[in-house]
């Protein structure tokens, strides 16, 4: 086409690996593996280089931190000098109804390296039974609290040598473990489609073996699982107290290891706490990696709202977002998992209809009320701060009101007086009288260095994350 940029084969990828581990190095894993990993390079329809990232949550995070930054790497290496567009998925896929835009890398999470295009899993030529199409790595929103579990699935995905084996992913319902392995799935199959992918929930395959005991077809059973290249079982604590099926179980997983053969699976609590499965299997189940999904924290719940609102304006024609303060609103105040904030932006979204980017906040919070029972925002008291960080530092109420300036002491009640100025509306100079009569000043001190922390000590932001949604209720 003429007037259109072809690119060389090798020169963007080249490109891109040299500007994503630029990033990488500069931001740092968490950031990196949040907003870059997840994105994807590829071109417009005039050939530009178009950095796609998942959800507009991303793309505002990238705009905002690292955009500039990556035209200035990029310049440094396209001989053409191009300069990178930014676009969120849904934006890039209105852009490319048109003209077709193909993938020309992404940077896998796990080795920082460019993966190469696979086949499409609507183009694989056999579907493995029990997934939804719908719970791919596209459409999985990556953040604190599920980003090691995330990047261990890629991992597993790509066949990639090294692995663990097996994969134990595990935390509270409605948290992404079955969207993690339906994901694994579609992955793994398309990348390789003469691989046998079997995925089947604890429940089905406790089922399916008491009816192949019942039909004398316990070898067909056990041929259908020790066949496969990779086994996928999730919920497998529902199999606690089935002696049978945790026998079955056990056996195949043994002879799966033992041809080194892959094998993945969650549950809602660590092999260590399935006090109702026998010892031999809960060793075995443990003896791979074992990783935990957390709590979502609120960049991640934004990023989930974001692309759950993408998906809606394709499926609704809900073409206006809500404002700035009803988003908010929900990614601080709904409570529960991951899934039950979804369906709190499902009910927003049918109930407000074409109106959902007029709603006020209060109109948000009416039409949650009654289908979600959404509390009226609780007073929150500075002695009730001071108990419930106490306790998650493993600290006294009494060490936060004390003169002491030791590490472990200092850091509690300066997040503590982040959190009675983010939750209560006491001044400085009253927050400080009640952490044993300090200045006005030192609140402030305490204040800005927690704002500060927040943005580059993991774990402060964890434990700020953990108080404030214990606050909440």
């Amino acid at each position: 086409m003429p007037g259109v940029n072809n690119w060389s084969p090798i020169q963007p990828e080249m490109v891109w690996t040299k500007v994503a581990s630029a990033l990488r190095h500069e931001l740092g894993e968490g950031p990196y593996n949040s907003y870059v990993a997840p994105s994807a390079l590829r071109q417009n329809p005039l050939g530009d280089p178009v950095l796609v990232t998942p959800t507009l949550y991303a793309r505002d995070w990238f705009a905002r931190n690292a955009l500039r930054r990556a035209n200035e790497l990029w310049a440094q290496h396209d001989p053409d000098h191009r300069s990178l567009e930014l676009k969120s998925r849904a934006e890039f896929d209105d852009q490319s109804k048109a003209t077709a835009a193909t993938p020309v890398s992404r940077v896998d999470s796990a080795e920082g390296a460019p993966v190469a295009p696979v086949v499409s899993f609507q183009d694989a030529a056999a579907r493995v039974a029990g997934l939804q199409e719908r719970l791919t790595f596209d459409t999985f929103v990556p953040g604190r609290g599920n980003e090691f579990a995330y990047t261990m699935s890629r991992q597993v995905a790509t066949w990639a040598d090294g692995h663990f084996n097996p994969v134990f992913f595990h935390g509270p319902y409605g948290y992404g473990k079955t969207h993690l392995l339906n994901a694994i799935a579609w992955e793994a199959k398309a990348r390789r489609q003469d691989a046998k992918v079997v995925y089947l929930t604890a429940e089905k395959f406790t089922s399916t073996f008491v009816k192949s005991l019942q039909d004398r077809s316990t070898a067909a059973f056990k041929d259908e699982l020790r066949g496969a290249d990779l086994l996928l079982i999730d919920d497998v604590h529902f199999i606690g107290g089935k002696t049978s099926s945790q026998e079955e179980l056990f056996h195949t997983l043994t002879a799966l290891l033992e041809n080194n053969k892959r094998v993945v699976f969650t549950a809602d609590r660590p092999p260590s706490h399935l006090n109702e499965i026998e010892a031999r299997l809960r060793s075995h189940l443990s003896s791979g990696l074992v990783c935990a999904l957390d709590v979502a924290d609120q960049s991640l719940r934004m990023g989930i709202i974001e692309r759950k609102l993408d998906q809606l304006a394709k499926r609704l024609g809900v073409a206006q977002k809500p404002q700035h303060d009803v988003l908010q609103f929900l990614a601080d105040r709904v409570p529960g998992s991951i899934r039950e904030l979804e369906g709190a932006v499902n009910t927003l979204a049918a109930s407000a209809g074409a109106r959902l980017g007029s709603l006020t906040l209060d109109e948000a919070m009416a039409l949650l009320q009654p289908n979600l029972k959404v509390s009226a925002e609780r007073r929150v008291t500075v002695d009730e701060i001071q108990k419930l960080t106490a306790d998650h530092f493993a600290l006294k109420q009494a060490d936060l009101l004390s003169e002491r300036r030791t590490r472990s002491v200092a850091r509690p009640r300066q997040v503590a007086m982040w959190l009675c100025k983010q939750h209560t509306t006491r001044s400085y100079p009253d927050i400080g009288r009640r952490f044993g009569g300090r200045d006005h000043t030192t609140v402030l001190h305490a204040v800005k260095k927690v704002e500060e922390l927040l943005q580059s000590d993991e774990q402060i932001a964890k434990d700020v994350e953990a108080l404030t949604r214990k606050l909440r209720g």
